[in-house]
């Protein structure tokens, strides 16, 4: 059964938002996609990550074929920069929303509320995106600033189904891009931790889409994988339903992490925040009762890292995917990076 024009139009102002906004990175990719910077964490089998690397522990692949690295350059949390936490009210139960409000709080205050790295809170209602203004290294400050922001009556439910399901997805996806445009303008690496069971799916066995549908999803898998990385912004997820979550849709992400080659492969599920997170090389935490503690290992990926540049290949035609590896030459020790980026001619 194909997707009915109500459901369409729901994608209509994201859709056509991101293909103009493709037409723009093409313009801007032919002539400067020359180099390209990676921010790579290697984590150990406990996964926390490891300093002290050399430029020879690392080997970058790129569509299987080895890599020379341009430059190499090893990171620490004193030169990372801003850390967004963004409260998903919009994709997480009404009657979980407290719940995870209380619980970024306990994160924010631990250790009498002095924070490692510079923070802003994020909330993401159903009027939209609101941002706080600065970043502030004060976690107490941070946690008055969750008390005083109301949360905003639910006005888009479950229980209204696939087409609420659409809306919530629309609003998501646009709150990122509305993140990626302002965190981008800012210098150095970044991350966004956002907190939330995801964004809905919309994918499945009765989701038959038309061709057009799957180039305007191709061309926003394009467009956001490229302005993430261009942006050095990794994203996080960090599921506050933790074990309560079920197995099954837990789970239902991974199917999409491959990256997409063509647009006939292309699915709504393509745009998930799980899978946008896994693509950008942050995690996606979600068997866990400690949100706090979840919140921490994100935030420690900031420690220690290190930037890598390499000259990308050319595609044999436009948009062409090359999957991206970085190798470590330790025991025991994996890299967490940039699945891949779409070349052009």
């Amino acid at each position: 059964m194909a997707v009915t024009a109500p459901y369409v139009q729901r994608w209509a102002v994201v859709t056509t938002r991101c293909v103009v906004l493709t037409c723009l990175l093409s313009v801007s990719c032919a002539f400067g996609q020359g180099v390209i910077t990676l921010n790579v964490v290697a984590v150990d089998k406990s996964g926390k990550p490891v300093s002290g690397l050399q430029q020879q522990d690392f080997t970058l692949i790129d569509n299987k074929q080895p890599k020379k690295l341009i430059s190499f350059e090893a990171k620490t949390g004193r030169e990372a920069g801003d850390i967004t936490l963004v409260l998903d009210e919009v994709n997480t139960s009404f009657s979980r929303v407290a719940y995870e409000r209380e619980q970024v709080k306990k994160f924010l205050q631990r250790d009498g509320g002095r924070l490692t790295h510079p923070m802003t809170i994020a909330f993401l209602a159903g009027k939209g995106l609101e941002m706080q203004q600065s970043s502030s290294l004060d976690g107490n400050a941070l946690a008055a600033e969750i008390d005083q922001n109301k949360n905003a009556l639910r006005t888009i439910r479950n229980s209204e189904g696939i087409y609420g399901a659409a809306d919530r997805s629309q609003l998501s996806f646009r709150a990122l891009d509305q993140l990626i445009e302002a965190e981008g303008k800012r210098p150095g690496r970044k991350i966004i931790i956002w907190i939330s069971p995801g964004w809905p799916l919309l994918s499945g066995p009765r989701m038959d889409l038309t061709s057009k549908q799957q180039h305007e999803i191709f061309n926003t898998v394009v467009a956001t994988s490229t302005q993430l990385r261009e942006a050095q912004i990794t994203l996080y997820n960090v599921d506050p339903l933790g074990t309560e979550e079920g197995l099954g849709r837990e789970n239902y992400y991974q199917q999409f992490l491959k990256g997409v080659r063509k647009y006939t492969d292309t699915q709504y599920g393509d745009l998930g925040l799980q899978v946008i997170a896994f693509q950008s090389g942050g995690r996606v935490l979600n068997a866990s009762n400690d949100l706090p503690g979840e919140v921490e290992k994100c935030v420690q990926d900031l420690n220690a890292y290190y930037v890598l540049s390499f000259e990308a290949s050319a595609g044999d035609g436009p948009d062409e995917y090359h999957a991206l590896e970085v190798k470590i030459a330790q025991p025991g020790v994996k890299a967490q990076t940039s699945s891949g980026y779409y070349a052009r001619p």
